[in-house]
C-alpha cells in the first residue's frame, strides 16, 4: 500500500485528486485505458478520488470503483470523409469544439487537480485543451502527464500528424512527463518525433497495463474460444471471417463467444445474427459486456483485433491468440501484433502474408488450444505498468505539493 499522500492548502490538509482526459471520439480504448489507472492509483491510496473527462458514449454502461466517476463531454462522431461532427446536439464542429474546451477547463478549475492525466493526443480533440494546459502551467501547482501507448502509427505519419497538430511543441512545454505504457525494447512510439533531449529524458516507459477481473460475469460452462473487435465499430471483416470459418467446416471447434463491440453498426449486427442462428449453437454472440475480463480469464483462447487494451488483456490472462489487425486507417494494430508475434507472445493472422481467407482461419482456430501462451514469451515480465505508474503519480504529486 502506498502511504496516503496529501498536501496543504489555506493551512487544512486534503486526500489527493487526479484527473484524466480522454478524449474518445471513436471506440472505447481511451476510456478503458484510463479506467484501469484511476482504478489502480485509487486503491493505492485509500483518500484519493479520481475523475475522468471522456467523449465515450459507452461511459455510463461502465462500473467505475469508489472514488473514481466521469464527466462525459458531448460527443463526436467521424464522418466517412475525415470530417467531425456531433453526435446529438445539432452543433458545428467548432461551437462543439468550443463548447468541450469550457466543460474541460471549468471542471479542471474547480476539481483542481494534483495531476492530470492526458491519454495519447497532447493537445486534446481539436486543441480543446490547451487552454487548461496554459491554465495550468500558469498556476504551476498541478502536474501534467501524457500517457501514450506503445504504438501510435508509422513514425512518418506521426511525426507529420503531431506537427499539424501542434502536440510536438505542446508536449515540449506543456508536460512535466511523458509515460509510455509499453516496453522500450518491443517498440518504441517516439520513433520518429524530433523531441529534444530534455523531453526524451521525461519520458518513462512503464510497462504494458495488467488486467484483473473485477467484475463477474456469466462464463459458459464448455470450453469456448473469445471472439473480440474491441469497440466493434472496423470489427466486421473480422467477424465476418469467423462465422465463414464455422460455416465451413461443421467439426470446427472449440466453440465460440462474440462479443460484437457497441459500436458495431445495427444493420451489419442483424446479418450476423442470422448466420449465428444457423449455427446451432456452435457460436453465440451479444452485443457488448463490459465485464469482458471474465470472458478472457475463461477462455481456451482469443481470436481478437490489435488494440492495445485487447493486448493487455491477451497478455494478463495469458490466453492463446490470434490477432486479425486492422491496417486502416492506422498501421498501429498491424505494427503491435508483428512485432508482438516476432517475440512468440501471439499468433498473427497477417492480410499482407496469409491472407484473409476462411482456410486461414479455420486453421487459426483449430491451432488455438494447442498454441503457446503467451507466459512462455516472457509476458508475465512486461506488465509492470500500473505499479510503475503509481510510483511515479505520488513522486510527481510529492513534488508539486512542495512547489
Amino acid at each position: 500500500m502506498v502511504p496516503t499522500p496529501s498536501h496543504t492548502k489555506g493551512g487544512a490538509t486534503r486526500a489527493r485528486r487526479i484527473m484524466f482526459y480522454s478524449h474518445d471520439t471513436f471506440g472505447l480504448g481511451h476510456l478503458r485505458r484510463s479506467r484501469a489507472l484511476a482504478t489502480a492509483l485509487t486503491q493505492a491510496d485509500p483518500e484519493a478520488s479520481a475523475i475522468i473527462l471522456t467523449g465515450s458514449p459507452m461511459a455510463g454502461r461502465f462500473t467505475f470503483p469508489e472514488r473514481v466517476d466521469h464527466i462525459r463531454l458531448p460527443g463526436v462522431t467521424k464522418t466517412p470523409d475525415g470530417s467531425y461532427i456531433s453526435q446529438t446536439l445539432g452543433l458545428d464542429i467548432d461551437d462543439i469544439t468550443s463548447l468541450r474546451a469550457g466543460l474541460i477547463q471549468s471542471a479542471v478549475e474547480r476539481f483542481e487537480p494534483d495531476l492530470l492525466i492526458v491519454d495519447k493526443e497532447p493537445t486534446g480533440f481539436r486543441g480543446e485543451l490547451l487552454p487548461t494546459l496554459e491554465y495550468l502551467r500558469m498556476r504551476g501547482r498541478a502536474r501534467v502527464v501524457l500517457g501514450l501507448r506503445d504504438v501510435l502509427d508509422e513514425p512518418e505519419v506521426l511525426a507529420a500528424e503531431w506537427n499539424r497538430k501542434g502536440a510536438l511543441a505542446a508536449a515540449e512545454n506543456l508536460y512535466d512527463e511523458i509515460w509510455v505504457y509499453g516496453v522500450r525494447d518491443v517498440y518504441d512510439p517516439s520513433e520518429g518525433l524530433a523531441l529534444s533531449p530534455e523531453t526524451r529524458a521525461r519520458m518513462h516507459w512503464t510497462g504494458y497495463l495488467r488486467r484483473q477481473v473485477t467484475d463477474a460475469s456469466d462464463v459458459p460452462d464448455t470450453p469456448y474460444v473469445l471472439i473480440t473487435p474491441g469497440g466493434g465499430g472496423d470489427g466486421a471483416a473480422m467477424v465476418s471471417l469467423v462465422l465463414s470459418a464455422y460455416e465451413q467446416d461443421p467439426e470446427l471447434g472449440p466453440d465460440a463467444m462474440l462479443i460484437y463491440g457497441p459500436f458495431l453498426s445495427g444493420e451489419v449486427r442483424d446479418a450476423f445474427d442470422a448466420r449465428v442462428a444457423k449455427l446451432n449453437g456452435r457460436v453465440t454472440a451479444v452485443g457488448f459486456d463490459s465485464r469482458i475480463e471474465a470472458l478472457f480469464a475463461g477462455a481456451v483462447g482469443v481470436v481478437c483485433m490489435g488494440g492495445y487494451n485487447t493486448f493487455c488483456e491477451v497478455l494478463s490472462f495469458d490466453r492463446p491468440a490470434v490477432i486479425v489487425p486492422r491496417t486502416k486507417p492506422r498501421l498501429e494494430q498491424w505494427i503491435r501484433a508483428s512485432r508482438a508475434e516476432e517475440l512468440g507472445l501471439v499468433r498473427m493472422l497477417d492480410e499482407f502474408r496469409d491472407g484473409m481467407t476462411t482456410d486461414a482461419m479455420i486453421a487459426a482456430i483449430r491451432a488455438l488450444p494447442d498454441q503457446p501462451k503467451p507466459s512462455a514469451a516472457g509476458a508475465d515480465g512486461l506488465l509492470d505498468g500500473l505499479d510503475v505508474v503509481v510510483r511515479r503519480a505520488l513522486a510527481l504529486m510529492e513534488k508539486g505539493s512542495s512547489r
